[in-house]
């Protein structure tokens, strides 16, 4: 299990600053020690004491007026000759945390994937669920290998997250979400960075994408601690989201949409991304507030006429 890895690199990130440590793979606020023609030199620690001596920054990453004796805010990761340097630049996702990535090429080393940083990052093949193909898109997370000390990643996604919670949250705890996968009741969710959750169904307004980042709430913690989320505190919010979104497809359309209660859930899917009972619940807070207004075969924004038609209200 390489829980112990992801949860242990978060922690060393969130106290870094404290302990004076240089992170691989995290953002790092380090000092200009000196500056050479090709870039500046910072403070890495010494090498003695478990540092990473001096760090370049290349000359490209240099901020403007940034001398020596400053302070600046970089990542640290390893060059394509496998040297410690640093950027300005920040990658799509850093170590201790997870991405839905695409792979740029494959070799007998194991696939390679854009993260952000001209160097791409590798996915051993014993990382892989099953072989990755060129230009497909896979949910990873980042690590440090122990062995090599370098930067890599892995589809293995339950060696880096627990199951249970094990007293970690509470219900109606906000935290941080990442769609992982689609399952038969509904997305199985990454909860900051440590924790598999799941979003129901039923407790969405509109689908989701794999990749996509969230802020929720923590519905339920079942008995065997797993656990049940959602993205709104209370029902009501669920409307009021639904209400937004057919409020700016409306205004996007000139105040007038040809969709109806009467029109069949695909229709209202395709034109709304919401489930037909969602649209009806919506549009009946939206004609109680005398925002729309109801047609035979279409809705409209009360404020807007449309051309032969009279307001049926």
């Amino acid at each position: 299990m390489k829980c112990g890895l992801m949860h242990a690199a978060l922690a060393a990130a969130r106290y870094s600053g404290e302990a004076n440590m240089v992170e691989l793979g995290r953002l790092n606020r380090l000092k200009v020690i000196k500056e050479v023609d090709f870039g500046l030199y910072l403070d890495g620690g010494p090498l003695d004491e478990g540092g990473m001596g001096e760090i370049l920054l290349p000359a490209r990453y240099v901020p403007r007026h940034c001398k020596p004796g400053d302070e600046i805010e970089v990542f640290i990761y390893r060059d394509s000759e496998d040297r410690i340097i640093a950027t300005t630049e920040h990658p799509y996702a850093m170590v201790g945390e997870f991405a839905c990535l695409k792979v740029v090429s494959v070799s007998r080393n194991g696939a390679f994937l854009d993260w952000g940083l001209p160097k791409d990052l590798l996915v051993p093949f014993s990382e892989q669920l099953h072989e990755m193909e060129e230009g497909k898109r896979y949910v990873v997370g980042i690590y440090v290998d122990e062995q090599s000390n370098r930067i890599a990643a892995s589809a293995r996604l339950d060696d880096f997250l627990y199951e249970e919670s094990e007293g970690e949250f509470e219900v109606g705890e906000a935290v941080d979400m990442f769609v992982a996968n689609k399952t038969d009741l509904g997305y199985k969710i990454i909860v900051n960075n440590s924790h598999w959750g799941l979003l129901h169904f039923h407790e969405l307004v509109k689908p989701l994408k794999r990749g996509e980042r969230l802020s929720g709430f923590i519905r339920n913690i079942r008995e065997d601690g797993k656990l049940d989320l959602t993205l709104h505190r209370k029902a009501r919010d669920k409307t009021d989201e639904a209400v937004d979104i057919i409020l700016q497809q409306l205004k996007r359309s000139h105040g007038l949409v040809a969709i109806s209660d009467k029109s069949t859930p695909e229709e209202i899917q395709e034109c709304f991304g919401l489930s037909k009972g969602m649209f009806k619940k919506a549009v009946g807070s939206l004609y109680k507030r005398k925002m729309i207004a109801l047609e035979k075969d279409a809705i409209r924004l009360s404020d807007i006429s449309s051309p032969g038609k009279k307001d049926s209200t």
